[in-house]
C-alpha cells in the first residue's frame, strides 16, 4: 500500500466545513491503496469545535503532531469576539471599528500568506526526519490556511517527493482577500508566492473549473478538478417541518445577504395569508448584523429563528427536515467559481435547492445537471417569485420534492477513488 503524508491545519475537533474534505477522504483512502500518515498542529486555534467529526477519523491512522504559534491567541486579549469572526473569514465592512481596521492590517501586512505562517519553518525540520522514517514519497498539502502550501513548497526544495497541492478555496482571488488592507507590496507577495507554489507542486488539485482556468493563467502543471462531496446515503422519506422552512446553514455574511429574496418573500407575506402564516426562516450558523437588520426592515424578522452554530450531525437533521434549502454566495466575478460545501450535502438531504448567487455561478450548473433546484443571480425577482410560489402550492397538497439524477458522483468515496487514482 502507498504511503502519503497529507499535512493540514484543519482536523477533528475542528468545526466548519474546512476539515471535512480531507477528514473524509482519509476516511476512504485506504479502500483504494493508499495508506494516508497524517501531520497536524499540535496545539492549533480553531474558531469552531464539533466532536462529532473525531467519530470518521480511521483506526490506526498514523498521526505526527508539531506545536504552532497561533497570533489569535494573543489577539483575542483585545477582542476575543472580533478575533474571532477574522480568524473565520467573517469580515463586516460596514461600521468597522478602529480595533477591527488594525487587526485586518496586521492579519493582511504583517501575516503573510496568513496567521499560520510561525508553523512553516519548525515543520519543515521537523517533517524531514518523519519523511525518513515513514519513507514517504508523496506529501499532499491542503489550504487554506496557504502557509500549509509553504511546507510542501519547502520540503520540495529539500527532498526528493512528489508534491500534491490541494486547493480548496483561491488564493489571491478569494472574497475576503482585497478586504485585508493590503499595501502594494503585500498584495505582490501574496501573489508571488502563489506562483511559487503551483510552479513548484508537481500536481494540483481544485474544487471548482473556474478556480482551475484561473490557475492555468498562472502555471502548467496539471490541474485536476475534485469537487467537495456528501457523506452516506442520500436521503428518502423525510419528515419534514409542519412549516415552509426555508433553511440557511453556515455563516451569512453580509456580502452574501440575497436582497432580493427578502423583498420577494415580503410581497408574498403581503399578499397571501396562507403562505404569511406558514412561512419559517431558519439560520444554522453566524448570520451577520446587516443580513438581520435587512430582514427585520422587510419586516420579516417575526418569520426568523437564529439557531446559531451546531454539530454537523444536527445540520445534517435540519437540512432532512426543512422544506427548502437556501444557498447564497457574494454577488462578484470573483465569486462564480466558489462552491460550498454544503450544496452537495443539500442535494443528499434530498430537498429543493434555493440558490442566489453571481451571474454564472458554477453551483448553477451543477444543480441543473443533477435536478436538484433552481439558482437565480442577486437582481432576479420576477422569476424567484414565481418559483416560490410554485413550491409553496407543492407544499400545500404535500408534494414539495425534487427528482434528482447523478447524485452519486459526489460521494466522497466516488471522489476519493479519483482522489487515489490522480495520486
Amino acid at each position: 500500500m502507498r504511503k502519503v503524508l497529507v499535512i493540514t491545519y484543519y482536523w477533528p475537533p475542528a468545526g466548519g466545513p474546512g476539515v471535512q474534505r480531507w477528514l473524509k477522504f482519509i476516511k476512504y483512502l485506504r479502500d483504494f491503496g493508499v495508506e494516508p500518515v497524517l501531520y497536524i498542529p499540535e496545539n492549533p486555534h480553531y474558531p469552531l469545535i464539533d466532536k462529532s467529526f473525531l467519530k470518521d477519523i480511521p483506526k490506526n491512522l498514523t498521526v505526527y503532531k508539531h506545536p504552532i504559534m497561533e497570533p489569535y491567541r494573543l489577539a483575542s486579549i483585545f477582542s476575543s469576539k472580533k478575533t474571532k469572526r477574522i480568524s473565520s473569514g467573517i469580515i463586516q465592512t460596514k461600521n468597522q471599528s478602529f480595533l477591527e481596521k488594525a487587526l485586518l492590517w496586521v492579519r493582511g501586512n504583517l501575516f503573510i500568506p496568513d496567521a499560520r505562517k510561525f508553523w512553516v519553518k519548525p515543520s519543515v525540520d521537523f517533517l524531514k526526519s518523519v519523511i525518513e522514517k515513514e519513507q514517504i514519497e508523496t506529501i499532499i498539502t491542503t489550504g487554506p490556511p496557504h502557509s500549509v502550501h509553504l511546507i510542501g513548497y519547502y520540503l520540495k526544495k529539500e527532498k526528493q517527493l512528489n508534491w500534491i497541492a490541494d486547493f480548496r478555496d483561491p488564493w489571491t482571488t478569494i472574497g475576503y482577500h482585497n478586504k485585508l488592507k493590503l499595501t502594494s507590496s503585500s498584495a505582490q507577495k501574496h501573489k508571488r508566492l502563489e506562483s511559487d507554489v503551483l510552479n513548484t507542486a508537481d500536481k494540483i488539485i481544485v474544487t471548482s473549473k473556474t478556480t482551475k482556468l484561473e490557475f492555468e493563467h498562472i502555471t502548467k502543471r496539471p490541474i485536476r478538478v475534485i469537487t467537495n462531496g456528501y457523506d452516506g446515503e442520500i436521503v428518502s422519506n423525510n419528515k419534514l417541518d409542519a412549516k415552509f422552512t426555508i433553511s440557511h446553514i453556515g455563516s451569512l455574511l453580509s456580502g452574501r445577504n440575497p436582497k432580493n429574496l427578502w423583498k420577494v418573500l415580503a410581497d408574498l407575506v403581503k399578499e397571501n395569508s396562507e403562505f404569511k402564516k406558514a412561512l419559517c426562516l431558519q439560520f444554522i450558523g453566524v448570520v451577520s448584523d446587516n443580513v438581520l437588520q435587512t430582514i427585520e426592515d422587510a419586516k420579516l424578522l417575526e418569520h426568523t429563528i437564529v439557531l446559531g452554530y451546531v454539530s454537523h450531525e444536527e445540520a445534517l437533521a435540519y437540512q432532512r427536515s426543512s422544506q427548502i434549502l437556501l444557498l447564497v454566495e457574494i454577488d462578484s466575478v470573483e465569486t462564480k467559481g466558489i462552491i460550498p460545501g454544503k450544496v452537495f450535502e443539500y442535494m443528499a438531504a434530498n430537498r429543493p435547492i434555493l440558490g442566489v448567487g453571481p451571474h454564472s455561478w458554477e453551483v448553477g450548473e451543477i444543480v441543473k445537471e443533477t435536478k436538484t433546484g433552481c439558482i437565480f443571480n442577486h437582481l432576479d425577482d420576477i422569476e424567484l417569485k414565481n418559483v416560490l410560489l410554485n413550491w409553496f402550492s407543492q407544499y400545500q397538497k404535500g408534494e414539495l420534492s425534487v427528482s434528482s439524477t447523478t447524485i452519486e458522483h459526489y460521494s466522497r468515496r466516488e471522489l476519493t477513488r479519483k482522489l487515489a487514482k490522480y495520486i
